[in-house]
């Protein structure tokens, strides 16, 4: 059974070039994402990271699978060694009058199903609107 996707959207006061920059920019992603040392802005591109929370180790994995720069930007989201399940992150990114609307659409959360409590939509959706409503908006307010 497929399961609606998870969609959050924010709108920030920026430029879109500023906000696509704090998505795809190695050293900004690190201030308030995560930290992937081996990041690169490439189609097909494969990136391992780890996570602490509350005193575990979440790894993830993701692919980039399409980029269309200052709107799309598409991956897998993978948790290897803790689930044999994939789902797919799509960023969008819109300009609009006076900033940038920010659309997460994740996909497939329901592949994670039996793999724990920080696995489920629940889960997934209020850390996206964690990261995307606090961490990314107070990352774009600072003077850069």
């Amino acid at each position: 059974m497929k399961h609606e996707p998870i969609i959050i959207e924010k709108i920030y006061p920026d430029p879109i070039s500023k906000v696509w920059k704090a998505l795809t920019d190695k050293e900004q992603m690190e201030e308030w994402y995560f930290t992937i040392d081996n990041f690169e802005l490439k189609k097909g591109a494969s990136f391992d990271f780890s996570v602490p929370y509350e005193g575990q180790i979440f790894n993830h994995r993701f692919i980039i699978q399409e980029i269309i720069p200052e709107k799309i930007l598409k991956h897998t989201w993978a948790h290897p060694g803790h689930s044999k399940g994939e789902s797919m992150l799509t960023w969008s990114l819109e300009p609009i009058e006076g900033g940038t609307k920010v659309t997460l659409t994740h996909e497939g959360t329901e592949n994670f199903a039996g793999s724990g409590p920080e696995f489920t939509p629940e889960s997934y959706r209020a850390g996206w609107e964690e990261i995307l409503g606090i961490y990314l908006k107070e990352f774009l307010a600072k003077e850069l």
